[in-house]
């Protein structure tokens, strides 16, 4: 067994199977199949259902899942550390984020980053919610995340960094229902229709508040894609709740965006693993941390 086995392993775990596994890798798929079944004898266990054209994890699969993040970590840190001997950040740093957070602050932290170290590739997977951010860093996925939560979440696997807090929005199509303003009373929202976020979210939890407090509403689209928020409210479909995050590029598509009364917020945070940090993540932990304090 060696290191890339391991990496072929990994890329099919992380990638749902062999075809995307094989072409993540840029190799061809019999290639792939091959390299796994050679592990798996090495280990004298199988790691995957074959069921079809669907691969299930095994329970041994799933129990080699985190050694093997570890050793092919282990890996690139080695390397990375050599080229820091050398005054040289290199590599690639693996980020998870909730989908507001990565329209803002996160590119501008990547730009900081970026603007200092050009030659290293940064990787945004995405987390839906805080506790997928957590788990993806407590794993090895990723070895940084940044979250956005109702209030700031409690973990004791990884290190948490506290980076801002970033208020909700109200987007509205610019002809109608409401007239142009600074910020929108929340009692206004009553009988209109509302784009949000899937339970679990900061955004959802908001719009259950304004519910709860006597405020009559209906949902008309749930969507786990921010994306697909904006273009829903400029075609009429309802009136959006996005953190504030997307007010330049709503506003710059011609939607109206309101501040709501009274505000709420959502408290931001950088993610790390316990311990050793790639000298590329802990470079861009620095960095996004300074960002935070403007330096």
């Amino acid at each position: 067994m060696d290191v890339r086995q391991l990496e072929y392993f990994l890329a099919v775990v992380d990638h749902g199977g062999f075809n995307k596994g094989a072409k993540a890798l840029f190799m061809a798929q019999p290639s792939l199949s091959q390299a796994i079944r050679i592990l798996e004898k090495d280990l004298g266990s199988q790691l995957f259902h074959r069921i079809g054209r669907r691969v299930v994890l095994t329970d041994a699969g799933r129990a080699l899942i985190e050694p093997a993040r570890q050793v092919v970590r282990s890996l690139a840190a080695a390397r990375a550390s050599v080229a820091a001997v050398q005054g040289m950040v290199c590599g690639s740093v693996a980020i998870a984020s909730m989908p507001s957070p990565a329209v803002e602050p996160l590119s501008s932290m990547i730009d900081h980053f970026r603007d200092r170290h050009p030659g290293v590739e940064v990787a945004i997977r995405n987390a839906p919610v805080p506790q997928a951010v957590i788990e993806l860093v407590r794993t090895g996925v990723t070895e940084l995340g940044l979250l956005s939560a109702w209030e700031p979440p409690v973990a004791v696997d990884v290190e948490l960094y506290p980076v801002e807090e970033q208020r909700f929005v109200l987007v509205a199509p610019p002809d109608g229902p409401f007239e142009p303003a600074r910020s929108l009373p929340r009692e206004r929202l009553a009988g209109q229709r509302l784009i949000v976020g899937e339970h679990g979210t900061g955004l959802r939890r908001l719009v259950e508040e304004i519910r709860a407090s006597g405020v009559e509403l209906s949902i008309a689209v749930e969507s786990e894609h921010r994306e697909a928020f904006l273009p829903l409210v400029l075609k009429g479909v309802g009136i959006g709740v996005l953190a504030e995050a997307w007010r330049t590029l709503a506003e710059r598509a011609g939607a109206l965006v309101f501040d709501l009364d009274p505000p709420a917020s959502l408290h931001l945070a950088l993610v790390s693993r316990k311990g050793w940090l790639t000298p590329a993540a802990a470079e861009f932990l620095e960095i996004a941390t300074s960002y935070r304090h403007g330096l």
